[in-house]
């Protein structure tokens, strides 16, 4: 069982920065998956980033690449997405997820952890 903890949401201006962490129970975080995904109001949950067990291994949305940076320190549990230039269109409940299976990490059903969400809301 793992359980995720996000915190670093808050309110930023368009251009500005945030980091959102995401600290995880248990003593086989490194051997997890992880992603970040985030929902809007009145969109569904989509990918923003995801990391194997290693900064070599990191996928990115499209919307969010070159902008956000996802990295984890598996001696500290805790999983990172660093956010620069936001946009208004990255207002959303950010989520962070992990999975132990060889699965699609691209997709929610691939995760088996959630946490309870963090908001960012970037204004124009």
């Amino acid at each position: 069982q793992v359980q995720l903890v996000e915190s670093g949401g808050g309110l930023v201006q368009a251009g500005g920065s945030l980091t959102l962490s995401c600290a995880a129970s248990g003593r086989t975080f490194s051997s997890y998956a992880m992603g970040w995904f985030r929902q809007a109001p009145g969109k569904e949950r989509e990918v923003v980033a995801a990391i194997r067990w290693s900064v070599d291994n990191t996928y990115y949305a499209d919307s969010v690449k070159g902008r956000f940076t996802i990295s984890r320190d598996n001696a500290r549990n805790t999983l990172y997405l660093q956010m620069n230039s936001l946009k208004p269109a990255d207002t959303a409940v950010y989520y962070c997820a992990a999975t132990g299976r060889s699965a699609n990490i691209l997709a929610q059903y691939g995760y088996d952890y959630w946490g309870q969400g963090t908001q960012v809301t970037v204004s124009s």
